[in-house]
């Protein structure tokens, strides 16, 4: 409850968070069908980059200030087109000071005939969340632990979704508790893409949660990660990764692309790095038998 993501805002982590969301909503697009995206651990929707809280430790400088400042490779600005575009409608101005959360990025990509369900526990964050998307028909704000919302919220009527899991990691056992909510939420929304959310750092037991996914025998699960420098020096945060139930057949090869252009862009030190591979399909099968 003491989580305040202001301070992050923008960082790499945020950068490939939301680059993976954005495409995700896109490849739903591609059928002209209704789809909800549900946002279990949704925050306050949108950051003021020139707040007191975000200058104070200025994550956001190289993390989306670095996509911003540099021309890119026509085919990484391609896969970041979607989620460049609507920090840059955020930003009319030339500076830099207004950053999407999850819920109000998908949102401004959405279609009218697309939904969100946004969750946020923390009442201030709530109440600023709420006031928001106030009056938006197409966006369902409720004060709710995100983690209920894998049973109480799926199936969606739309009967297409994805689901986007970003807890906040303040406790110890969640790693644990985002497998068993993988679990709960797969078992009544099979169909559905599932985000979950994760982060790299020192000690953190990403071998033994990568091995409790695998045992939920889920057929597809991608996993990307980039860290930007060693954990050997700080106990903070590293890098992140991502799990994505579901996948579409196009992911694995945009971040092929797109993951070591960001580790050369968003690296601070020569250990950074990143991965994409299969944590459960038909590459995972292959490699096995190798």
């Amino acid at each position: 409850m003491n989580y305040r993501h202001i301070y992050h805002a923008g960082n790499f982590a945020d950068v490939l968070k939301h680059a993976v969301l954005s495409r995700l909503v896109t490849y739903l697009q591609q059928k002209e069908k209704a789809f909800r995206v549900l946002d279990t651990h949704a925050g306050i929707g949108l950051y003021d980059l020139s707040s007191e809280e975000a200058q104070k430790t200025g994550e956001w400088r190289d993390g989306i200030g670095r996509l911003l400042d540099g021309d890119l490779p026509a085919p990484v600005a391609a896969i970041l087109e979607p989620y460049l575009a609507t920090v840059r409608e955020l930003n009319p101005a030339s500076e830099l000071t207004r950053y999407p959360g999850s819920p109000k990025l998908v949102r401004m990509l959405f279609r009218p005939q697309d939904r969100l369900s946004a969750m946020e526990l923390h009442p201030d964050d709530y109440e600023t969340l709420h006031r928001l998307f106030d009056g938006d028909f197409q966006s369902r704000i409720t004060e709710l632990d995100g983690w209920l919302a894998l049973g109480a919220h799926l199936p969606p009527k739309e009967k297409r979704g994805l689901i986007l899991v970003d807890p906040p990691f303040e406790i110890e056992g969640e790693y644990e508790r985002l497998a068993d909510g993988l679990a709960k939420g797969y078992r009544r929304f099979t169909g559905g893409t599932f985000c979950l959310w994760y982060p790299l750092k020192k000690n953190a037991p990403i071998k033994a949660f990568h091995e409790a996914l695998k045992a939920l025998e889920i057929p597809k699960m991608l996993c990307a990660e980039l860290s930007v420098r060693s954990d050997r020096e700080t106990t903070g945060l590293s890098g992140s990764g991502l799990i994505i139930v579901n996948p579409p057949f196009t992911l694995k090869g945009e971040l092929d692309v797109l993951l070591p252009f960001l580790k050369t862009r968003l690296g601070q030190d020569r250990f950074a790095s990143s991965r994409c591979f299969w944590l459960r399909g038909e590459e995972a099968a292959t490699r096995a038998l190798d």
